[in-house]
């Protein structure tokens, strides 16, 4: 039998307002963002954990394209597998319904909480009060973009308890049709920590990251390129061997922070008095 994504705890969730739906995970498991999540834009998000079934993510989204519900494709999926008494599943379908199922055989503690448009849960954890943290947690952060909310539950998750047997790994998935690279993917944030001593802080520093590199800040936040700022550009770029702030910023991974060349965002000029 193949080794189990052991002492593992996850929510799947989606903000129908925003039409996003993701999976945030951690777990004493070497890369577990490989094989817990799955999330299609419209059609849901999905957890497979404890001995987990890698097969629950792509079949159980094929079912929820279908139009089955997560109640009845976490029925399909776990009634048709005979290592079900050993799995764990969270599922969330395209209208915000929401199921888990944890097997009689996973290791205490195990168990899952549901709740309109998200379903928590965990197996060889300290105690229910990390499952109940997840959901307590998205219950009350309504106000912040799923992202966010997802993070926010993973360090209440830890700091209620976490793990029984520690940390490892953490992945957070979020998908929004065309909402991703360019307006030409669907996955808004695929960020993972593979191996780390303490990997949700490690997954929040690299969302900072991935903020800086592909957030946008409001336009009424740029700056107009004229006067004194205009010439100090203008100086950074010739001193770092570049003739337009687009080119340099192609290299520095911020184009999509760029647009046009009358005004720039705060981000950016940070980032250009950095690097110059």
């Amino acid at each position: 039998m193949a080794e189990p994504v052991v002492a593992t705890y996850s929510i799947v969730a989606c903000d129908l307002e925003a039409r996003q739906w993701g999976v945030a995970v951690q777990s004493k498991f070497l890369a577990v963002g490989s094989v817990v999540p799955a999330a299609e834009p419209e059609v849901g998000a999905i957890a497979t954990q404890a001995y987990a079934n890698p097969r629950y993510g792509p079949d159980g989204l094929a079912l929820l394209r279908e139009g089955l519900s997560a109640e009845e494709a976490v029925e399909r999926l776990t009634s048709a597998d005979e290592g079900r008494a050993e799995r764990q599943l969270g599922i969330v379908d395209a209208n915000g319904g929401s199921a888990s199922w944890t097997g009689p055989d996973c290791s205490d503690w195990a168990g899952g909480r549901t709740g309109p448009g998200y379903a928590a849960q965990g197996n060889i954890l300290v105690g229910e009060e990390t499952v109940a943290a997840l959901a307590r947690t998205f219950e009350e952060t309504g106000h912040l973009p799923l992202v966010q909310r997802l993070l926010e539950c993973l360090v209440a998750a830890q700091a209620a308890g976490g793990d029984r047997r520690g940390q490892q790994s953490a992945s957070l998935l979020v998908v929004e049709r065309d909402g991703g690279y360019a307006g030409l993917s669907d996955i808004l944030v695929d960020l993972r920590v593979d191996d780390h001593e303490r990997p949700i802080e490690e997954l929040r520093r690299i969302y900072g990251l991935h903020q800086r590199l592909f957030g946008a800040s409001p336009r009424e936040d740029w700056l107009p390129l004229e006067g004194e700022l205009r010439a100090e550009v203008d100086e950074r770029l010739e001193r770092l061997g570049h003739d337009s702030l687009l080119n340099w910023a192609g290299v520095a991974n911020l184009e999509e922070r760029v647009d046009g060349d009358d005004a720039i965002d705060p981000v950016v000029l940070d980032a250009l008095r950095e690097a110059s």
